[in-house]
Order: C-alpha cells, then structure tokens, then sequence
C-alpha cells in the first residue's frame, strides 16, 4: 500500500469537501422554485401593447388600463376574465401551464393580443 505525504493528503481532503460542497449547493438551487417573474401589459389608444409578451410559467401578467374609455382582457379559450377597467385599473392573471394565450377586449373584440407562456 502506498503512503501519500500529509500535504498531499490534505489537499485531497479539500477537494473532496470542495465537491461535496459544490453538489450540495447545486441540489439547493436545484429544487429551490425560481421566483415567478412579473410582466405588465398597457392597454392604450385601443390597442395593447406589447400585443405580444413573452414570459416563463409561473409568471404574473398585469393588464393596466391607461385609455380614458373601459375595456377588459378575455382570454379565447377562457382561462381568466377581467371585469371592465376603468382608467388606471388593473387586471392581474398568474400564468401557470406553458402554451400560447391569445385574448381580446371583451368590450371591443378587435383588440387583441397574445402571451406566450414557455416552459
């Protein structure tokens, strides 16, 4: 059998803390849930804007009316509804599942917009 010298021995022994350190740290962050990012949506001028958002599961959109007239956000499959919004209110909807949501103003269905929802 051979004999390793003390420093050569200690040396190996940081290493081995070093990874196990390393795993353990990597296996918290791992199962730890990343925070939900937020993400806003202005409706304004009869339009929303971005018409197109991107976000990642577990996102929360707000849709701000800024227009001096109410609308409302409906989703076309029907997974969340806002009530009218006056000016300045908000309509907030956690987005949950991946895919694509396209919606429209209940009040003026020409307005559209769509958020996609990635994994």
């Amino acid at each position: 059998m051979q004999k390793l010298n003390p420093a050569r021995r200690a040396r190996g022994w940081r290493e081995s803390g070093v990874a196990l350190l390393s795993a353990a740290c990597l296996a918290t962050l791992s199962a730890s849930p990343l925070a939900a990012a937020e993400a806003e949506v202005n409706i304004d001028n009869f339009a929303f804007a971005p018409a197109e958002l991107t976000v990642k599961v577990g996102a929360t959109v707000t849709f701000r009316n800024r227009d001096d007239i109410p609308h409302s956000v409906v989703s076309s499959n029907q997974s969340f509804h806002s009530s009218a919004l006056d000016t300045d209110e908000t309509f907030s909807f956690a987005f949950e599942k991946p895919g694509t949501y396209e919606y429209f103003c209940g009040l003026h269905p020409k307005m559209t917009g769509k958020i996609i929802v990635a994994p």
